[in-house]
C-alpha cells in the first residue's frame, strides 16, 4: 500500500528537490536528485513513496540522510537502507546501534553533478546536522535544516538533555550553530525545515514550509542580528510546554532500530470477530482505539473504548494520550481505514496493533454486545442553559493560548494534553459541559473520562467555534500574539 502525501514541488535545473510533507505530523521529508542519483532526507516510516518516485524517474537512491534522532516520529532510515543498499548518514555525535556512515563536520557528499555538505549544528540535539546543497557551480543553494531552523522558530533545546547538559547549555550550542554555520550563508539560500506549524518540536512555527534564509533573518525572532547569547537563551527557553511523553520512546527506536513496517502491517490487519476481539481486549489489556468519524462515535461505541479519530491529528494525539509505544492496541474502525491507521500509528512508534474488529461496531452490536453513546447539546441550547443556570459547570480542553484568548465565562480549563494529571479538576458529582474548538479533542477527552468512570459529561456540538456564534457569556477576545 502507498500512503499518499500532500507534495510541494520546487524544481531546480539540473537538480530537483521535492518536499514530501505530511500534515498529520507537520513533517517534511525531502527527495533530492541530480543526474540520476538521489538523497532522501528524514524519511518517514513507510518508504514506498520514495522508492516509487525514484523508480518512476529511473534514478537510484544513493544516501539516506538523517538530520538527528527524531523524537516526534520514527524514521524510515533502516527500511529504506535495507531496500536500496544506500548508507544511512548521520552527523557527528550520533551513536546508533546499527551501521551508519558517521559524517564529519564539513564533509562533502557527491550526488550526481552536485555536492551536499555536512554542517554540524548542535543545539536541538547534540548530533543535529544541517545539509547544505550546492549547485553545479559550487554555490550554496538550499539547506535541509531538520529541527535546527524552522520558518519562524528554531528547534526546542529540551529534548536531548544529558546529565551534563542543561537546557540552557543546549540553547547556547544552538545559538552558536545558527550564528556560525547557518546565518553566514547567502540570504537567497532556500530553507527546507523539518517541520511546520503544528509540530511540538518548536513553539512559533510558520504555516509556510519553504522559505529563504534572508527572510528568516528579517522575521524569525531567534535570528535577530543584534541578539545576545543571553537574550537568545532566555527567549528560546521561555514558554516551553512539557514534550509529549512518547518522544523519548521514539528517540530510542530511531537509535536502536525497529520492526519492519511490513511485519507491523501484517500483524495489525488481522480481522477479529466480536468474540475474539472481546477476548483479546480482556486477555491483553489492550486499548480499544476507535478511529471512526466523530458522529459515529457519538451515536454508538464500545464501552471503555478510546476515541482518537483518524480524520484529525491522529498520530500525535495517540502518542500524547496513550504514551507507551509498546501498549497493545485493538482497532475499531471502518475497514477502509485499517491500513492507513496502522501506517500512521507506526510513524510514531505504535507497532503493537493486534488486529481490528471485523464489521466494526455494527457487528459488535449485532452480536448482542453492549454499546454506549455520548450525550450532546448544540451550541444554541448550551447558551440557553448558561443564561438560565449561570452556575452550570463547563470544562474547556483547548490549549492554553486558545483559552487565554477567549473562553466561556467561568469555564474550567484543562488542556487535553494534561487531562490525566488534572482529573481532580473535573466535576465528579454533577453534569458538566465539555468542549474544545471544533469537537474532535472534546470527544477524546470524553472517551477517556468515561473509561475512568466519569459519565456526567455533555459534549457541546461544534465546540467553541459554534459557541462563539451564540450569545453565550464569553470573555473579551485577546490577540494571542500579545499573550506571554
Amino acid at each position: 500500500m502507498t500512503v499518499s502525501h500532500p507534495t510541494f514541488e520546487f524544481e531546480i535545473h539540473p537538480m530537483e528537490v521535492k518536499q514530501i510533507y505530511t500534515g498529520c505530523l507537520a513533517q517534511g521529508a525531502y527527495y533530492i536528485e541530480s543526474n540520476g542519483e538521489v538523497a532522501i532526507v528524514d524519511p518517514l516510516r513507510e518508504v514506498q513513496p520514495y522508492l516509487d518516485l525514484a523508480k518512476s524517474r529511473g534514478a537510484t537512491i544513493k544516501y539516506v540522510l538523517e538530520t538527528h534522532f527524531h523524537a516526534d516520529f520514527v524514521s524510515g532510515h533502516l527500511t529504506l537502507s535495507e531496500k536500496t543498499g544506500a548508507p544511512i548518514v548521520f552527523g557527528p555525535n550520533a551513536s546508533p546501534e546499527f551501521e551508519t556512515h558517521a559524517a564529519t563536520d564539513g564533509e562533502k557528499l557527491k550526488l550526481g553533478n552536485v555536492e551536499i555538505e555536512v554542517l554540524h549544528t548542535p543545539g536541538h540535539t547534540m548530533e543535529s546536522t544541517t545539509y547544505l546543497l550546492s549547485d553545479e557551480a559550487g554555490q550554496p543553494h538550499a539547506i535541509f535544516s531538520g529541527d535546527t531552523l524552522f520558518l519562524g522558530d528554531v528547534g526546542r533545546p529540551d529534548l536531548a538533555q544529558k546529565s551534563e547538559l542543561t537546557i540552557e547549555d543546549l540553547a547556547g550550542h544552538l545559538f552558536d550553530s545558527l550564528r556560525n554555520k547557518i546565518m553566514t550563508l547567502p540570504d537567497d539560500t532556500i530553507v527546507y525545515p523539518g517541520h511546520g506549524a503544528g509540530s511540538a518540536c518548536g513553539k512559533n512555527m510558520s504555516k509556510e514550509t519553504v522559505g529563504t534564509l534572508g527572510d528568516q533573518k528579517a522575521t524569525n525572532y531567534a535570528l535577530r542580528a543584534d541578539m545576545t547569547r543571553e537574550e537568545f537563551i532566555a527567549e528560546v527557553t521561555d514558554g516551553l510546554l512539557p514534550p509529549p511523553g512518547y518522544f523519548p520512546m521514539n528517540v530510542a527506536m530511531n537509535k536502536k532500530g525497529y520492526d519492519s513496517i511490513d511485519h507491523v502491517m501484517q500483524r495489525g490487519t488481522r480481522a477479529l470477530s466480536p468474540d475474539a476481539f472481546e477476548a483479546a481486549a480482556n486477555e491483553t489489556d489492550a486499548v480499544m482505539l476507535d478511529i471512526r468519524a466523530t458522529h459515529e462515535f457519538v451515536e454508538r461505541h464500545i464501552p471503555r473504548s478510546t476515541f482518537i479519530g483518524l480524520a484529525g491529528g491522529f498520530a500525535p494525539w495517540v502518542g500524547t494520550m496513550i504514551v507507551d509505544v509498546k501498549q497493545p492496541i485493538l482497532l475499531i474502525a471502518n475497514e477502509d481505514q485499517i491500513e492507513e491507521a496502522i501506517t500512521r500509528l507506526s510513524r510514531v512508534g505504535f507497532d503493537n496493533v493486534l488486529g481490528y474488529l471485523e464489521g466494526s461496531v455494527e457487528a459488535w452490536a449485532a452480536s448482542g454486545k453492549e454499546t454506549d453513546s455520548i450525550e450532546t447539546v448544540d451550541a444554541e441550547a448550551f447558551a440557553s442553559v448558561l443564561k438560565s443556570t449561570p452556575e452550570a459547570k463547563v470544562v474547556d480542553v483547548r490549549k492554553d493560548g486558545e483559552f487565554l484568548a477567549e473562553h466561556v465565562d467561568g469555564a474550567i480549563h484543562v488542556s487535553l494534553e494534561f487531562l490525566g494529571s488534572n482529573m481532580d479538576r473535573i466535576p465528579q458529582d454533577e453534569p458538566f459541559y465539555l468542549h474544545c474548538l471544533g469537537g474532535y479533542r472534546s470527544l477524546i477527552a470524553h472517551s477517556m473520562l468515561k473509561a475512568r468512570g466519569y459519565h456526567n459529561a455533555i459534549d457541546v456540538l461544534g465546540g467553541y467555534k459554534a459557541i462563539a456564534a451564540t450569545d453565550a457569556p464569553r470573555t473579551d477576545y485577546v490577540c494571542p500574539s500579545t499573550l506571554k
